[in-house]
């Protein structure tokens, strides 16, 4: 009887396998493996460096609390004032995906997730909302998406300098917003903002890639755990067209929205072939 994993392969491939961060025939069984089987099966380093992290099992505790706060990325039409419940209260985006995949995947466990995304948000508004929209959920675990908005002001609307945020104050803001919550979390993971933009001459690309660094500084200085974002979709640009996966660059369909939450995924551990 052909496998589900087999039927996959003869239709995507086994370098698509790879790419989903899939085993494929060829694995190494033991995480020590890793590298060499990436070498020789045609394995991505970052499906290589999720197989590790699979190995040493899911980061979020069971009963565990996560919420997910950012800009519309993250929002994506999800329920008010509080992102959880029934569908489709938690939107319609990565968040959503990151839910039914820990539903589906890790159903013992028990993981709560809210959104907490907002339309239009900046580090600003984060700071503004923190309180109500992070704090008082007391959450187990953190997530937060924000820096697209920070940048893209600067482009979508030049003359109205008052609604830039600069790097400088995008970096105080995102930082005192992780020292003000670290201490009362299990655990804490940043994604880095992006552009969906192969051309890194590209004026936003190139700004977002210097946010991009400044969340990979804060991770690192604080000790979270860190979503390469950008990295994900630029693994994903060598086969798709840009517009392909989304209208804008920022706003992503779904597919682009299973990008994020299959780098989120990977990031804590998961699992792609648990068994409970």
């Amino acid at each position: 009887m052909t496998t589900r994993r087999e039927a996959c392969g003869l239709m995507l491939g086994l370098p698509a396998l790879a790419a989903l961060g899939l085993p494929t025939r060829g694995d190494a069984s033991e995480p020590g493996k890793a590298g060499a089987t990436a070498a020789t099966a045609g394995v991505t380093p970052q499906a290589a460096a999720a197989r590790q992290m699979a190995a040493a099992g899911l980061k979020i505790g069971a009963h565990s609390k996560l919420v997910m706060i950012g800009d519309s990325i993250t929002d994506v039409e999800r329920a008010r004032p509080v992102g959880e419940g029934r569908d489709p209260a938690l939107g319609r985006g990565y968040v959503a995906t990151v839910d039914a995949l820990l539903g589906a995947v890790y159903p013992d466990q028990w993981i709560r997730v809210v959104n907490m995304g907002i339309s239009g948000n900046t580090t600003r508004d984060l700071k503004a909302r923190w309180q109500t929209d992070v704090l008082d959920l007391k959450p187990d675990w953190l997530s937060i998406m924000i820096g697209a908005n920070d940048g893209w002001r600067q482009y979508d609307s030049p003359k109205q300098t008052e609604k830039h945020v600069l790097i400088d104050e995008y970096e105080k803001n995102l930082d005192e917003l992780i020292v003000s919550t670290k201490p009362s979390l299990k655990g804490l993971v940043l994604f880095t903002p992006y552009y969906i933009e192969p051309n890194r001459q590209d004026a936003m690309r190139a700004t977002m890639d210097k946010y991009s660094a400044v969340v990979k500084k804060l991770a690192s200085a604080h000790g979270a755990i860190l979503v390469d974002t950008q990295a994900a979709f630029d693994e994903i640009l060598k086969v798709y067209y840009a517009a392909t996966i989304n209208w804008d660059r920022v706003h992503p369909n779904a597919t682009g929205a299973a990008v994020i939450a299959r780098a989120f995924l990977n990031t804590i551990g998961f699992d792609w072939n648990r068994h409970m």
